[in-house]
């Protein structure tokens, strides 16, 4: 039976980025980090005109830096330089800018293949060991730790385990830890498109009755769309001709970008705030999407999730030789209570407050547009929360 100190089950973006996280602290403590993950990550970046994407904010550009990351990862990254809000049908708007806020980008959108290209390539296999590809089918509590049970029929022990595989864990569920789940009656359309003007790094947030909708710039001058709608409607947007589709979204979006020339394959994601009930145990930490998962117009899930993961590194690498000790990690959940409570907080008002069609709701929702663009401290709260400085402020920034 083999022994690690800490095992990460999921191996996507978050649980690699906690690995690169402990990986100096690992080696000096002699730690062994196993990452477990059923898809194999690939040895080569490939260009997509479909590529799916992350927006990090600035803060998590400043994480990544301070990991030693970014160089590799910014020759792909598509500086957000302003981010443009308005309101469908209304005269009031918001705008954003890098430039006004004192930072060379309020954040960067980046293919997630390679994002995680440039994470698998800087960890070390002396200390990150990969059992991929790899599932844990159960999870048993033991004297100093838990033993995972994996597809091959093997199994391994570990100090620390940490569920990192996604929004809709099973092994969460197995462990009876519950989640509350609050659906926003919308699911999202998330596509990349072209259009005949350059983005030049804006990002556009646009609300409308019928639910919100995002373009982010991506590189080579596409941008990624995030259209939310009623599940039927949703539904009925992706089945479209692209033809079809494109003029229904260019009615909706209008011509910021002049006409949209190109959409790529489509996709549907049902929305809901999933909460765990738990996010630490006795040897076990709850992270990423299987912690929390946001509406992704607001995009903060990702963000916050890195920043939970930055935490926890942390306390680890501060806390006991042998992780796992379950006075450490309520101090790591302690340590980011204010931080999820703020943006989860902030991410559910701002998604529900502009995906009312209410006449009152909407008629406030214009005025605050109009106030937030013209009242500064309004605006730089809101920036900030953003960038993702909302409550470590200066920290994150230096």
């Amino acid at each position: 039976m083999s022994r690690v100190q800490i095992a990460i089950i999921g191996g996507g973006l978050v649980g690699a980025s906690l690995a690169l996280a402990l990986q100096a602290g690992a080696r000096e403590r002699q730690w062994k980090i196993v990452l477990i993950e059923p898809y194999a990550p690939g040895d080569s970046y490939q260009p997509s005109y479909d590529a799916r994407a992350s927006a990090l904010s600035y803060g998590s550009q400043q994480i990544y830096q301070r990991l030693g990351l970014w160089d590799a990862i910014a020759p792909r990254a598509e500086a957000i330089d302003d981010i443009h809000i308005s309101d469908r049908g209304r005269f009031a708007a918001a705008r954003i800018s890098a430039s006004a806020e004192g930072v060379p980008a309020l954040g960067y959108v980046v293919e997630n293949a390679w994002l995680g290209h440039c994470l698998w390539a800087a960890l070390d296999s002396d200390v990150v060991e990969w059992r991929c590809p790899a599932r844990v089918e159960q999870m048993q509590t033991i004297s100093d730790g838990y033993r995972l049970d994996l597809d091959d029929g093997s199994s391994l022990d570990c100090d620390l385990a940490i569920l990192a595989d996604g929004g809709r864990s099973g092994l969460r569920e197995k462990l009876g830890i519950h989640a509350h789940t609050t659906p926003y009656g919308q699911t999202a359309l998330i596509s990349n498109i072209s259009s005949a003007i350059p983005h030049q790094g804006t990002a556009f947030e646009r609300f409308t009755d019928a639910g919100p909708m995002a373009l982010l710039p991506l590189a080579d001058n596409r941008c990624v769309l995030i259209w939310t709608r009623q599940p039927a409607e949703a539904q009925r947007l992706y089945g479209l001709p692209d033809k079809e589709f494109l003029q229904e979204l260019q009615a909706c979006f209008g011509y910021r970008l002049g006409a949209i020339e190109q959409v790529g394959s489509r996709h549907l994601y049902p929305l809901s705030l999933i909460e765990s009930s738990e996010q630490v145990r006795s040897h076990l930490v709850v992270l990423g999407n299987a912690a929390h998962s946001l509406h992704p117009v607001a995009g903060q899930g990702y963000n916050l999730s890195l920043r939970d993961s930055m935490a926890l590194a942390e306390c680890l690498l501060s806390g006991p030789v042998t992780p796992g000790d379950l006075a450490t990690l309520q101090r790591f959940q302690n340590n980011q209570q204010r931080d999820q409570e703020l943006t989860i907080g902030f991410s559910d008002r701002v998604t529900r407050l502009f995906s009312n069609g209410k006449p009152l709701l909407a008629s406030g929702r214009n005025l605050g547009l109009l106030g937030l663009d013209l009242i500064p401290p309004a605006k730089r709260w809101f920036a900030r929360q953003a960038m993702g400085l909302g409550v470590r402020g200066a920290q994150d920034k230096s």
